[in-house]
């Protein structure tokens, strides 16, 4: 089941039929620890629509409303491998490899709405920043209780310049206006993602791919209940929350994101995350 937030409004798609939720709330459809159950009693209930592959290429949004969302680092060791590399002359190496063996998680804040565009919007990279990345991630999406309803894809843009000149800037290289993207929707489910399932990552540029590279899920070390304890540890999420659980697909020092690139992230069966760079 996928559930798709369009304007005004909801879209479900089931077996490539599409129902569409008139004048329901984003936050109280998706803060539901029983979502899987309700969406199914929902297209059961709903007479399908033609028009729903049109409702979403005009009014598709991101997948996120009051819900805020974090991100994990250092969940896979390229990532770990990664930052040891961009941080080693400033000293701050050796802190990836503490936090990859150690047993708290590296969590920090990534994006509100107001910072966040879905498939089809334009990410940015900061003008401050001479090596700016995609971090294409499996992200939770979780209910105020704690609870995994449904997963889609995230990119954490980062500015790995600003972030290798010192870890304490960590904030700067994460957080910013169009530093994170998710959508295209929210793939609702009571069943664990299997393990070989694969994130998969393709950059173009002036009609030709300059990078491309996958990983399975397999690959990353925490598991997602793990992740998410420590979030909610001494955090409340009124509306729920929305977790990337970090990258395991790191491109070498010679890869930097220009203007006018365009990231595609897929991960089956959600869908692809389509963004151009602004």
């Amino acid at each position: 089941m996928k559930a798709y937030k369009i304007k005004h409004s909801i879209l479900l798609e089931h077996q490539n039929k599409f129902y569409l939720l008139e004048d329901n709330d984003w936050d109280p459809f998706i803060n539901d620890d029983d979502l899987y159950e309700k969406t199914k009693r929902l297209v059961s209930s709903i007479t399908p629509m033609d028009n729903g592959p049109d409702l979403i290429a005009d009014e598709l949004e991101p997948p996120v409303d009051g819900q805020e969302i974090w991100a994990s680092g250092v969940t896979y060791y390229s990532s770990k491998l990664g930052r040891e590399e961009e941080s080693k002359e400033a000293g701050g190496s050796d802190f990836y490899a503490r936090v990859y063996d150690a047993d708290r998680p590296e969590l920090f804040f990534k994006a509100t709405k107001h910072r966040t565009v879905g498939s089809g919007g334009y990410v940015r990279i900061r003008g401050d920043s001479t090596w700016d990345v995609p971090e294409p991630e499996l992200t939770l999406v979780i209910t105020s209780n704690g609870t995994i309803v449904g997963y889609t894809i995230g990119n954490d843009m980062s500015s790995r310049s600003i972030e290798g000149e010192n870890p304490l800037y960590l904030p700067q290289a994460k957080c910013y206006d169009g530093s994170a993207a998710v959508g295209p929707c929210i793939y609702v489910t009571d069943q664990p993602l299997p393990p070989e399932t694969t994130i998969e990552l393709s950059v173009e540029r002036d009609n030709s791919v300059v990078y491309a590279d996958e990983i399975t899920i397999d690959q990353i070390k925490r598991n997602f209940t793990e992740l998410v304890s420590y979030l909610y540890k001494e955090c409340s999420f009124p509306c729920g929350s929305l977790l990337m659980t970090g990258t395991g697909i790191v491109p070498s020092n010679e890869f930097t994101l220009q203007h006018d690139d365009e990231i595609s992230i897929t991960i089956q069966p959600i869908g692809t995350l389509i963004n151009k760079v602004r």
